[in-house]
């Protein structure tokens, strides 16, 4: 006997279908390309928002396409030095990190936030592995200025000067999902050092040239009125981002992250955006949607 199957509501069924059909140009445009993700901030908060992101992260590397994930872990570190007695200080925005916090930073990113991250991909029937930054990036000290500009120390915190993509690259080759956490190793003495996660991001992906950079983080894109959240920018290119520089437009802790975006697309980079890591499959309405969400910056406008 032939069973029968009554549809009950065949709009929303071709409702579906037509989703996925709008969303073939886009995975034939980035099958086989390298998406560099950067994840990180207020996003990282909410588990379930940590395991809706990972698991459209599988979306992605199911349809073909790449997936590099750097982290942060920002206010797990702090909550880890609060429980060892060690006050949380900050310089511009950069972690002080003496001797003794750079061994809490690389417990925590290295023994709970990575491989947690890389558990939640392998739960969504992924592939990932977790590699350290020490595997990664090469970093030497970085020196900040205070209000008065006197040099301060920032202990164990580094910027990137070279990246070795040598792990990624085989991880991708094996069609792993590359986890990696924002430390580098010192140049000279292997010192481990506590790298901002967004200028990591743009360190690597000036090396991999990613087809894309996405920064997700808990702001919306960038904001012509920060007070305003309903006017984001939806796309500007290089030359008018210094100009929102200089018109104060962009300031404080997003200068050195937009910066940092243009680096990588005048490295070949195509596109960078950043997106609200709160909103519930962000990645994917960024990816396979014309209109998108959150900011690109682009090279030039056409």
């Amino acid at each position: 006997m032939i069973a029968l199957r009554k549809v009950e509501n065949p709009q929303e069924e071709i409702r579906k279908a037509n989703i996925l059909i709008e969303a073939l140009p886009y995975m034939q445009a980035y099958r086989d390309k390298t998406v560099l993700i950067k994840f990180g901030g207020s996003a990282m908060d909410d588990p379930e928002l940590v395991k809706s992101l990972m698991r459209d992260i599988v979306v992605l590397e199911s349809m073909g396409i790449d997936p590099v994930i750097v982290h942060g872990g920002g206010k797990a570190i702090s909550k880890a030095m609060a429980e060892a007695g060690l006050e949380a200080k900050f310089v511009n925005g950069l972690r002080v990190t003496t001797p003794q916090a750079i061994d809490i930073v690389e417990k925590t990113l290295s023994a709970e936030i990575n491989p947690g991250l890389v558990d939640m991909i392998r739960e969504n029937g992924g592939s990932a592995v977790g590699i350290s930054g020490t595997n990664v990036f090469i970093g030497e000290k970085l020196t900040e200025r205070d209000k008065e500009g006197n040099p301060v120390d920032l202990g164990m915190v580094g910027r990137v000067i070279s990246c070795q993509i040598s792990r990624v690259e085989e991880a991708l080759s094996l069609q792993l999902i590359p986890v990696i956490s924002p430390l580098a190793r010192e140049l000279g003495t292997h010192h481990a050092l506590n790298v901002n996660a967004d200028l990591a991001a743009a360190a690597l992906a000036k090396e991999l040239k990613p087809v894309k950079l996405i920064y997700i983080s808990d702001v919306p894109g960038l904001l012509k009125d920060p007070n305003d959240l309903s006017c984001i920018i939806k796309s500007i290119d290089r030359r008018e981002a210094n100009q929102l520089i200089a018109e104060g437009v962009i300031s404080g802790g997003m200068i050195p992250k937009i910066k940092s975006a243009m680096d990588a697309l005048n490295a070949g980079v195509r596109k960078v955006h950043f997106i609200d890591g709160r909103l519930p499959h962000t990645l994917l309405l960024e990816i396979f949607t014309p209109e998108g969400v959150g900011t690109e910056i682009v090279r030039e406008q056409r």
